[in-house]
């Protein structure tokens, strides 16, 4: 059996986050199926589970770099800063502040849905404190207890306490309108258990499980809509997972293994239960968890779920948060020191992309669409659990105005980072967002043909029905899309959006990185590139010539429609240039132009 930390230091956060990850295993399933509020569509445990293991990789990766360089005198370096360090690790073992800051920053970047966001700066808090310089200040908390010594009071139970309190209560102003009921009150229940208890790490870990799990067994006379299902809160019941883990930690045994072993049950309703699971066997997937949600019984929801990483300045996200407020509800913005972590339901999901534009830099850009039907409203709980789709369609896109507009299309969208393409895992995981008996994807991408193949034959074995139709640009994708019709034969919808995307030529124009032999000769950094179906066929020296020249050629061909998707960095006379072109030159060919955001190419041109 391994040792058991006496004190909170870098071990212990390693075997805590190792624990809460076995420990949100097991329990997914059960978390997912008992989310009812606001979003009953089933996802919430693996939100957090895939949380909590972005968090546990990254502490993983400060322990491997310290363990490279043990006893070694010289430059050491950690894998989460990237920092470097000359002095001697001795024992080959990151600090206590290396550890949680590690395990924060990894929760923020790992974040998925509402109730990972939560999570993620639950652990923040606690990092907060517990990487804090020199002595712990009570004001944190409001309580001293005369430690003087600045690593004890990082180590010991004090600083434990004065952890969950700051977690409760960032967590609780992360959140634009609060709701009791929620992981929130279950957090800041933990909070005041072990606020109120004396003791090492284990004793006040202990206490905060119990506080926290008799505030979980409460939430469903807070909000009527867990009363209706006969379940607890979701998010409630997995951070009662984690807090278990970290009791587990400092004693070596789950608390209350000998009562339920390690499982929370409940009555509600009459109905006895594993946290009501009996009572709701059938409920769909779950994109969020109802932490943060302002809207009233009976009301419907925004159509979307927005969430993106943020580069941006403290003034730019005030701002930020105000606009999105106004936008739309469940509203969670974390994080800090120019990173944050936003998510908000809306039913404008390209202003809420917009909104972080203007911010700052967005990126890991997300927009579920929760479909019509979708039970994702506080009232909802009192219909039928809602079934899955007939049919959906998954599409890579490669910018952030484009996700918006194919989302508000109704597809389900997977943001390709400029040299960060999507892996089979990102597509399989949109495949199972979209929560559809039938799936079309569109990988709007040559280079992700395999990538997209390998995900559709995972999505297979799940159930799942898919078609690959092999788009090789986002234009592609928009012919498709815009012939999809949900209500014909699968089959037919699918040779029908084969049959447009086909009949589209695709271009770009795009700035040479380096010096290359191309198929219109040797290009030289910072010359403008014109590609047509993938292949160089133009070099130019202005960005608008360069366009006019691809445009032309690729309607010489003939066509009908002529779809322009500007990147930011694209002249901002160039659509209306191009537009008049076709005016003069090609009648009865119309034109439609998108702004495409940070999508790498200058500009994309389709032309059907």
């Amino acid at each position: 059996m391994p040792q058991v930390p006496q004190t909170l230091d870098a071990l212990a956060v390693r075997t805590w986050c190792g624990l809460a990850l076995e420990a949100l295993g097991r329990a997914r399933e059960e978390i997912d199926a008992i989310n009812v509020y606001p979003v009953a569509d089933g996802d919430t445990g693996t939100n957090l589970y895939l949380t909590v293991e972005s968090a546990a990789a990254a502490v993983e990766a400060v322990f491997a770099g310290y363990e490279t360089v043990t006893g070694v005198v010289g430059p050491t370096g950690s894998a989460a800063s990237g920092a470097v360090s000359t002095e001697v690790t001795g024992t080959g073992l990151p600090t206590l502040a290396d550890a949680v800051r590690a395990m924060a920053h990894g929760a923020l970047i790992g974040a998925r849905g509402n109730s990972g966001t939560i999570l993620a700066q639950l652990l923040r808090g606690m990092a907060q404190v517990l990487a804090a310089d020199g002595e712990v200040d009570g004001a944190a908390g409001g309580e001293t207890d005369g430690a003087t010594d600045g690593e004890s009071a990082h180590t010991d139970g004090q600083a434990l306490r004065l952890a969950l309190r700051q977690a409760a209560d960032s967590a609780r102003e992360a959140v634009a309108h609060p709701v009791e009921g929620t992981v929130l009150t279950v957090a800041t229940a933990a909070a005041e258990a072990a606020t109120g208890t004396e003791g090492d790490c284990g004793t006040v870990a202990c206490a905060a499980y119990e506080g926290a799990r008799a505030a979980l067994m409460a939430t469903p006379g807070q909000l009527a809509v867990l009363e209706r299902a006969g379940v607890v809160d979701a998010g409630g019941r997995g951070l009662l997972a984690v807090l278990a883990a970290l009791a587990e930690t400092f004693t070596g045994e789950s608390p209350g293994a000998g009562r339920v072993a390690g499982e929370v049950h409940t009555r509600v309703n009459g109905m006895d239960g594993v946290s009501g699971v009996d009572r709701v066997d059938g409920v769909g997937r779950v994109d969020v968890n109802g932490v943060c949600v302002d809207s009233r019984p009976g009301e419907e929801g925004p159509a979307f779920e927005v969430t993106y990483l943020l580069e941006a300045e403290d003034a730019d996200v005030a701002r930020l948060r105000a606009r999105l407020d106004r936008l739309g509800n469940s509203l969670v913005v974390v994080g800090g020191d120019g990173l944050w972590n936003v998510h908000v339901h809306a039913d404008d999901a390209g202003a809420a992309v917009e909104a972080g534009v203007e911010a700052g830099r967005p990126y890991r850009i997300r927009i579920t669409h929760f479909g019509l039907g979708d039970a994702h409203t506080a009232g909802a709980a009192g219909r039928p659990p809602r079934e899955r789709a007939q049919r959906a369609v998954v599409a890579v896109v490669p910018g952030e105005g484009l996700a918006g507009l194919y989302a508000e299309a109704g597809a389900t969208t997977v943001l390709a980072r400029p040299g960060e393409p999507p892996a089979s895992g990102e597509l399989v995981e949109a495949v199972r967002r979209a929560h559809a008996r039938e799936v079309v994807l569109l990988p709007n991408d040559a280079d992700l043909r395999h990538t997209a193949a390998a995900a559709a034959e995972q999505a297979r074995t799940e159930g799942v029905r898919v078609a690959l139709i092999p788009t090789r640009s986002a234009v592609q994708g928009i012919a498709a899309l815009a012939v999809h019709e949900p209500e014909r034969r699968f089959d037919e919808d699918v040779v029908a959006m084969t049959s447009a995307a086909g009949a589209t030529r695709y271009a770009e124009v795009a700035v040479a990185e380096r010096q290359s032999w191309t198929m219109a000769g040797i290009c030289q950094a910072g010359d403008v590139l014109g590609l047509i179906d993938g292949d160089v066929a133009v070099i130019g020296s202005d960005i608008t010539a360069t366009a006019e020249t691809v445009l032309d050629r690729m309607l010489a061909a003939g066509g009908e429609m002529v779809t322009l998707v500007l990147g930011d960095d694209a002249p901002g006379s160039i659509a209306a240039h191009l537009e008049a072109r076709v005016r003069e030159s090609y009648l009865a060919v119309d034109t439609v132009a998108y702004r495409g955001g940070r999508q790498g190419a200058l500009l994309l041109i389709g032309v059907e």
